[in-house]
């Protein structure tokens, strides 16, 4: 029995498929399944049953996740016991929201590599749903997504917030600079699409002034600086981060209109499974919290 036969069994038996675990040691499937096999012979039982359409845990198999997951714990420990500082080696995958990687994401990534030179990191970014679901399945060690989970399996801890302004082209601009309910009626909007959580504040803020009847109409795009772009081209009224909306005004391309109340902040999360207490995750954790910073122009504008 070794170490890496029950780190095998263990991300098998943890993730969403043997293909995600072999893909997160870095392993070709074979060389996993035979890792597995290995500390099957070695124990003399059967970990998972292979006659179903997919491999499942056997009671055995089930019994010892818990107690390979303590020795694993105890491993990672002992390694940053012995590495200079604790420092991490190896692969981090972990996923961002497209907001965090066209503001602070290269800060992140920049003190991940000065505090842990032996670390690789590997960005993914995508849509907060997307990047839970594969938290969750071990495919992501970690993920920064706005607001909290819901799923039961995946723990989270606020780090930061976002500040957003309502903003229209400067050529649509009114000379008060406030944003008045004939607005909604006049223009559409350019928002993100559902289930974003800029579009969770916007309809909040809608729904609270009794401005989501006076909507006609909405046009969404999943990418923040396709929506900038059409703001500044006059094709609607939106809302955009404060950084990228100060720096496009002062550019000529956007006014930003005062609103009351303000739209609310958006607060981002540090998510991962809960049962997953590697070092990684807590020291990712805390760097991920020193960095974050949504008040920059953004690295596409």
């Amino acid at each position: 029995m070794t170490l890496k036969q029950l780190e095998a069994f263990y991300w098998a038996a943890t993730c969403a498929s043997f293909a995600v675990a072999a893909q997160r040691l870095h392993l070709s499937l074979s060389s996993l399944s035979k890792r597995i096999a290995e500390l099957e012979d070695s124990l003399g039982e059967p970990l998972f049953d292979r006659t179903g359409h997919r491999a499942a845990l056997t009671d055995a198999g089930s019994r010892l996740v818990p107690r390979v997951q303590e020795l694993l714990q105890a491993a990672d420990r002992l390694k940053l016991e012995v590495r200079p500082a604790g420092r991490l080696h190896g692969v981090c995958r972990f996923g961002v929201g497209e907001l965090s990687a066209i503001t602070w994401l290269p800060r992140l990534v920049a003190a991940m590599l000065e505090e842990h030179p032996g670390l690789t990191p590997e960005p993914h970014v995508d849509i907060g749903e997307v990047l839970e679901r594969r938290v969750e399945a071990g495919e992501l060690d970690f993920a920064i997504v706005a607001g909290r989970s819901s799923r039961s399996g995946i723990a989270s801890q606020p780090i930061a917030q976002a500040r957003f302004t309502w903003c229209v082209a400067a050529r649509l601009a009114p000379r008060s600079r406030t944003l008045t309910a004939a607005m909604f009626e006049q223009w559409p909007l350019v928002t993100l699409p559902a289930g974003a959580g800029t579009t969770r504040i916007l309809d909040d803020w809608l729904a609270a002034h009794g401005a989501q009847p006076l909507v006609h109409r909405r046009i969404t795009c999943n990418h923040w600086g396709a929506v900038a772009g059409m703001l500044a081209d006059g094709i609607g009224l939106g809302l955009l981060p404060e950084g990228v909306a100060k720096a496009l005004q002062q550019r000529g391309l956007l006014r930003s209109l005062r609103s009351e109340p303000a739209l609310a902040p958006l607060p981002y999360s540090y998510q991962w499974r809960r049962d997953d207490s590697r070092p990684l995750v807590a020291l990712m954790r805390q760097c991920a919290r020193k960095t974050a910073d949504f008040s920059g122009p953004g690295t596409l504008f």
